[in-house]
């Protein structure tokens, strides 16, 4: 029994310094705008780089000549294109 009343006066104070850690917290105004980290341009270009991703996989799909121009040169270096496309959107600032 002695046991159960030290644990719970131990975390009584346990909550206590909780609440107090709590209520010392400043509370966010709410004249603070919030920005979103990608704007409408940032959005349009990752479609782009994601369309032209899927375009140069589409360019690697067949099953006919597997060293062909297309699946071996082509494709590869469309895909590439995509993804620097997709750097470019993510690292590119909003204007404001």
């Amino acid at each position: 029994m002695l046991f159960l009343s030290v644990e719970f006066s131990i975390h009584n104070r346990k909550q206590h310094v909780m609440a107090n850690k709590k209520s010392s917290k400043s509370e966010p105004t709410n004249n603070s705008s919030y920005q979103f980290v990608f704007n409408n341009a940032n959005y349009k270009l990752m479609l782009v780089g994601l369309l032209t991703i899927i375009v140069g996989f589409v360019l690697m799909y067949g099953e006919e000549d597997i060293y062909d121009f297309r699946k071996t040169t082509l494709a590869p270096i469309v895909v590439l294109s995509g993804f620097v496309i997709e750097i470019f959107a993510i690292m590119r600032k909003p204007k404001k």
